[in-house]
């Protein structure tokens, strides 16, 4: 099958707006292949590229005595003491989850493990932050089971913890749920990984899982799309995971790391093969060759568009010191994963994929990776906000029966014991877990030391929607409280911001003020954002 011609049209179907193909004709010199215009929907798409949000996000804090990496990798590394680091990050898998919640609520788990072991630290802890419509709705009700389900399936099965997270209900998230996952993992804090393609003429390689034609788009038509009728049909944009493979693909990599040949190391999440190779590259200012007959698939007749974009799970792309790819090798087919050199590293700073004995992508790195198109949106406050704020105690009638009214509050599921959604995830796997779920925050023990980490999520969704800029400061805030009441001194945070289309001024206002209130707050109790 030959690639369709691309046109103006085709780049609107993959989410670029005509401003955009034409930055990318400039860049180009000529019109793209159809992969080539894969590549740039994908990593222009607001899910990888920031690209409304980024200059709000470079005010908040993010530098500290504690911090040793903060934005920009995988994950946030801090200094916890004795030569360790505590390596954590938090990210949303929210439309996946709603048009399939079991395989989108697991995959998020899995993306998220693979954000901290590619760091070079040991998964010890997973927490969650959970948002669905009322319970009365039977769909609500499947969306539930099916994400709780993903996420203990995953974790449970892939042997780390869940130890904390929070569920709430309101119609508003009827038509979007919101599945945020985070993890955190422990590292010697002299041996932290990062994506870095340096070296040319060391090669590229591909490890883990086969790839599949799974999650081809899930980064910028699914993830980055408004919701409508036909998004639940999107289903072959979900990826599907396996957490034993993970497990192995853990071990392969911590092995892997030990024998010092490693120079660079990425998990292929959003985007894939393309994401980790451009990201790789333009972390260490060089380029990348790629053959993709090299690259393992799992189904026949895969295009180059298909490799390039497939999000299939379970799967890294490394750099080898060239000559110790045996060394490395040896680990990988030990655990029973793949092990293929599909390139090498090169100094012009351009990244080219061929594919039977053609170039069917030649693309300079930087515009992808590092200059994706930056919108100063405009934004404006709602103009009901002060009516929303209204609220007449006087006209609301006494309770008749203040017991009954206690036992309704208690009874509500925003308020209940979430012990019926906890106790389906393993808590004390590895046998770290000091304070379990049902408390102010969970406190995980270090392994091989007498330390101990707290952990939380906490967010008010309600007083957010009501003031942006107050609601995010008492999240921190709550957060902080949280940590504090363990003992603990709360030292750093990660965030998931889940906000509508930034391209309504009033969506984007609302974050604008959340972040700048996250800023405030969070320069008053020293917890820099990684």
């Amino acid at each position: 099958m030959s690639d369709p011609e691309v046109t103006p049209q085709l780049a609107r179907e993959h989410g670029l707006t005509d401003e955009e193909y034409t930055r990318i004709l400039e860049i180009l010199g000529r019109t793209p292949t159809f992969p080539e215009l894969g590549i740039f929907s994908v990593m222009w798409a607001e899910h990888c590229s920031y690209k409304s949000s980024k200059i709000h996000l470079r005010t908040l804090p993010t530098e500290g005595p504690q911090v040793i990496e903060g934005p920009g990798e995988n994950a946030g590394v801090v200094d916890i003491g004795e030569g360790l680091a505590a390596v954590f990050k938090i990210e949303s898998h929210n439309h996946p989850s709603y048009v399939e919640p079991h395989a989108g609520a697991a995959t998020g788990v899995g993306g998220i493990l693979r954000d901290i072991f590619t760091m070079g630290a040991r998964p010890i802890a997973n927490l969650n932050s959970l948002r669905f419509g009322p319970l009365d709705d039977p769909h609500q009700r499947y969306l539930l089971r099916g994400v709780v389900q993903g996420i203990g399936d995953y974790g449970n099965f892939f042997g780390c913890a869940t130890v904390a997270g929070e569920v709430t209900f309101h119609s508003r998230y009827s038509r979007n749920i919101l599945v945020n996952a985070m993890n955190v993992g422990v590292v010697r804090a002299d041996r932290v990984f990062r994506a870095r393609a340096a070296g040319p003429g060391n090669p590229v390689i591909y490890v883990g899982s086969k790839t599949g034609r799974d999650g081809i788009h899930g980064a910028s038509l699914l993830a980055s799309s408004e919701f409508t009728d036909e998004s639940e049909s999107m289903r072959p944009t979900v990826q599907v995971g396996d957490p034993f493979t993970e497990k192995l693909l853990l071990e392969a990599c911590l092995e892997a790391m030990e024998t010092g040949a490693i120079v660079g190391i990425q998990d292929m999440g959003a985007a894939g093969l393309t994401c980790s190779s451009f990201e790789m590259a333009s972390h260490a200012g060089t380029g990348i060759d790629m053959d993709l007959d090299r690259v393992p698939v799992r189904e026949e007749g895969m295009t180059p568009y298909e490799m390039l974009l497939s999000e299939s799970q379970e799967r890294m792309l490394l750099v080898v010191e060239r000559g110790r790819e045996s060394e490395v090798e040896r680990v990988f087919r030990k655990w029973d994963l793949d092990f293929s050199p599909i390139g090498e590293v090169t100094d012009d700073g351009r990244l080219r994929g061929r594919f039977r004995g053609r170039t069917v992508v030649d693309i300079p790195v930087d515009p992808i990776a590092d200059n994706a198109p930056e919108y100063a949106r405009p934004f404006a406050r709602p103009p009901d906000l002060e009516e929303r704020w209204r609220l007449e105690l006087g006209s609301l009638p006494p309770e008749k029966d203040l017991g009954e009214a206690l036992l309704a509050l208690l009874g509500s599921p925003n308020l209940c014991s979430r012990e019926w959604v906890f106790r389906q995830y393993d808590q004390l796997v590895q046998g770290s877990t000091v304070l379990r779920p049902g408390g102010d925050a969970a406190v995980v023990r270090v392994p091989g030391t007498r330390r101990g980490l707290a952990l939380t999520t906490d967010a008010n969704p309600r007083y957010c929607a009501l003031d942006p800029y107050l609601g995010t400061q008492h999240a921190v805030a709550e957060a902080a409280r949280n940590v504090a009441v363990t003992g603990a001194r709360p030292l750093a945070i990660t965030n998931c911001l889940n906000f509508g289309n930034p391209e309504h001024p009033e969506i984007l206002w609302g974050f604008v003020e959340a972040v700048r209130g996250m800023g405030d707050a969070c320069r008053v109790f020293g917890t820099p954002v990684v």
